[in-house]
């Protein structure tokens, strides 16, 4: 009977511990993925613009707070630093998807030179001018399409964060101590 309960209870760890890693294994792909349609929205030619990704800052930034609280608070119930945890962590998020939506409905005036092949005198012996004529022209900051590809991975990228924070929030995973 003793070999019994010590094979069940091996079993049992067993379980548990692939448990952990094959949550981590999903939630690294699904980083992988949420970063991916990133890269899409900054490399692309069509958009070819790297100002999206600065939304990595919030990424890097969002846990923050909560770790920090967990830290210093004692028990698992609600208390004023876990709620300022929180509320900061609600702002980075927020900010992150405003970002892309601010940066694709900011105009910016573009203005490019035109050069305007005027001939001068008809005497070869003195060189001809060109007129330079501003043409200005009026774009967003980034594109729509980039715009909803970040939004997209702002989403995938803080369902991972928020999916680590689930999975490894019991005591009993190795993986806690982060």
């Amino acid at each position: 009977i003793h070999f019994y309960k010590r094979f069940i209870h091996t079993d049992w760890l067993r379980q548990v511990e692939m448990a952990g890693i094959k949550s981590l294994v999903a939630l690294a792909f699904t980083g992988s993925i949420g970063l991916l349609f990133l890269f899409l929205a900054c490399a692309l030619p069509q958009f070819n613009n790297w100002y999206p990704f600065t939304v990595v800052i919030f990424y890097l930034l969002s846990p923050i707070p909560t770790l920090i609280a967990k830290r210093h608070s004692e028990d698992s119930t609600s208390n004023p630093c876990r709620e300022l945890a929180w509320f900061l962590t609600t702002g980075i998020v927020v900010s992150a998807f405003a970002l892309p939506i601010v940066l694709a409905r900011a105009p910016v005036t573009v203005t490019t030179p035109d050069i305007d092949p005027t001939p001068g005198p008809t005497d070869l012996a003195i060189t001809t001018t060109m007129a330079t004529i501003a043409n200005t022209t009026t774009t967003t900051v980034i594109e729509g399409g980039a715009c909803g590809l970040v939004v997209t991975a702002n989403a995938v990228m803080f369902l991972t964060i928020m999916g680590f924070f689930i999975a490894f929030d019991s005591e009993d995973v190795e993986y806690s101590v982060w």
